[in-house]
């Protein structure tokens, strides 16, 4: 269904031009977007300010180094290639496991060593990058996958993309990968979004295709019961990114380990609108709330403040058979 432009205002909905010039303008000083424009830059970053990611493997910086390639990757289980400067999900390569000198996709698809530096050529290439610039080739170890939400995707890694707003955790969704989005959790290629409580980590609503969705497209697992452990440390991750790269709008994404919990995958100086869609609600009241707020205020003040400020009532429909969640009604 279409909606005309004064009701979508009236639910506090903003629109790019509303992002670009009254957020992304007013609070990002464009000389700090090369610490998240550049995944690299972004991991050593996230490393000297403590902030855990997944383990880097090494870098691939020129032609030449392409046919070391194997011999980066020896006895490494798993692991992902990704374009240091790339966006939208492009260009990203998971290898899941090794089998002899075959390196297996999630799907099951079989490379050889040449496509893997095939790969990564075309990313030095500036295939993937933004403006087709020059670019690096970035070797990270695989995320210990945790396997309470394999149910909730398919052949790929779910991730959390929280937008932060002057230090504030102000909207949250997870991104479920679907034999659409070939594996990967990008809202544009088919991955279906979950909107997410700020206070809880539940589920409020699943879109998929700008349409809703109560349940995943390839498990058919219901939506309603999924639930984020360690919510609030992941809360504090994100609103700690602030201090990290001084950029007052931000988009980061995470995603949660068996082992080290929730890790910080990358940012975005310019996160995309979708969010508000997941969740049935504008940005902009919460935007307001937060431009109110005195500066100064301590990472967990600004978490309470968000978990008190922009708790949500779940919209999915809950599944007749399942359990209070976490000791709350399920039609709470």
């Amino acid at each position: 269904m279409w909606a005309w432009p004064k009701q979508l205002s009236s639910r506090g909905i903003i629109g790019m031009n509303r992002r670009n010039i009254r957020y992304i303008g007013r609070y990002n000083d464009r000389r700090l977007y090369p610490l998240v424009d550049d995944k690299l830059q972004t991991k050593l970053l996230a490393e000297r300010h403590g902030i855990t990611t997944p383990a880097l493997i090494g870098t691939v910086t020129t032609q030449f180094g392409v046919k070391h390639l194997g011999a980066m990757v020896a006895n490494v289980a798993g692991f992902v290639i990704k374009p240091a400067k790339g966006s939208g999900g492009k260009g990203i390569l998971v290898i899941e496991h090794v089998e002899g000198d075959r390196y297996i996709k999630p799907s099951g698809v079989a490379l050889t060593l040449e496509d893997l530096k095939r790969h990564v050529s075309n990313i030095l290439s500036g295939l993937y990058s933004l403006g087709g610039s020059p670019d690096v080739a970035v070797v990270e170890a695989l995320i210990n996958f945790d396997e309470r939400f394999s149910a909730y995707t398919y052949e790929g890694v779910p991730d959390i993309r929280v937008v932060v707003f002057r230090g504030y955790p102000v909207m949250a969704m997870m991104r479920l990968s679907t034999a659409a989005s070939d594996g990967k959790a990008n809202l544009h290629q088919g991955a279906v979004g979950v909107g997410l409580d700020i206070a809880s980590g539940r589920a409020l609503r699943g879109v998929q295709f700008d349409r809703a969705r109560y349940d995943h497209p390839d498990t058919r697992h219901e939506l309603a019961s999924l639930m984020i452990p360690d919510w609030r440390n992941l809360l504090m991750l994100a609103a700690s990114c602030y201090e990290m790269t001084g950029l007052g709008y931000l988009g980061t994404d995470m995603v949660l380990d068996r082992d080290r919990g929730p890790m910080l995958l990358e940012l975005n100086a310019r996160p995309g609108l979708a969010i508000q869609m997941a969740n049935g609600e504008g940005l902009r009241c919460r935007l307001d709330s937060v431009e109110r707020r005195a500066d100064g205020v301590d990472v967990a003040t600004r978490v309470d403040f968000a978990q008190h400020h922009f708790a949500r009532r779940g919209e999915l429909p809950p599944p007749e058979d399942a359990p209070p969640l976490a000791g709350v009604a399920a039609n709470a």
